[in-house]
């Protein structure tokens, strides 16, 4: 399987393993009469909307996907809010030591939007390498090499880490119910979530859709994921 996609400057979602399809999905929901089948057919498709549409979601919890994404910390911030349905392992700076350019140089910065207290909107107006660039990357790099500074001095890296921003790159495995990855895709592919997540929520969708094409359809289409 194996297959990744490249997010923002430095990130990546690679779905890693798959459970299940969307025949699975049927399997699981037709038990309820003792049946079974060996091939997806259209009528199949009709049942899976029909479930998804009244909320009958426990065949959707039988497919899982195991993804391994690499985000700023920022991002899985909002992503880790995602628990029911999924398991999460993350890289530890207890036990490794971060590099020197892990963290997410953005392309430009966003203004904070007049309605939405918690959201941006448009550009602020300066180019590539205005003062706001200027002082996100003084900040990084001091926070590195102060980070750096400290183990050198031999602070331990489970302390030394807190200096660290919240755009460093991280690494974790997420394994999750197919229920579960699409109440994450329709929520994070909303206008009023952060546009970085949208990126990453848009990859894990296009990874997923080809081998769940019916429930992922139908599960975005109703009100339940």
């Amino acid at each position: 399987m194996d297959t990744q996609i490249t997010v923002l400057d430095k990130g990546f979602v690679r779905l890693v393993d798959a459970m299940g399809s969307d025949l699975s999905v049927v399997n699981a929901a037709r038990v309820s009469f003792g049946k079974r089948k060996e091939s997806f057919e259209e009528g199949d498709a009709k049942l899976i909307t029909y479930l998804a549409k009244h909320e009958h979601t426990s065949p959707f919890r039988h497919a899982y996907l195991q993804f391994h994404v690499k985000a700023p910390i920022f991002v899985f911030r909002q992503w880790m809010k995602h628990q029911v349905g999924c398991s999460w392992n993350e890289i530890s700076g207890r036990y490794v030591e971060f590099p020197d350019d892990e963290y997410f140089v953005p392309a430009s910065f966003r203004q904070q939007a007049k309605v939405n207290k918690q959201g941006s909107e448009g550009e602020i107006e300066e180019g590539s390498r205005g003062p706001a660039m200027e002082a996100y990357l003084d900040a990084c790099r001091n926070s590195v090499a102060q980070y750096k500074r400290m183990l050198e001095l031999g602070v331990c890296r489970e302390q030394a880490r807190c200096v660290l921003p919240l755009g460093l790159y991280s690494e974790v495995y997420w394994t999750t119910s197919l229920q579960a990855v699409a109440h994450f895709i329709r929520l994070r592919t909303e206008s009023h979530a952060q546009w970085e997540t949208q990126e990453y929520a848009r990859a894990v969708r296009a990874l997923m859709e080809d081998r769940f094409p019916a429930s992922l359809k139908a599960l975005l289409d109703s009100e339940v994921g």
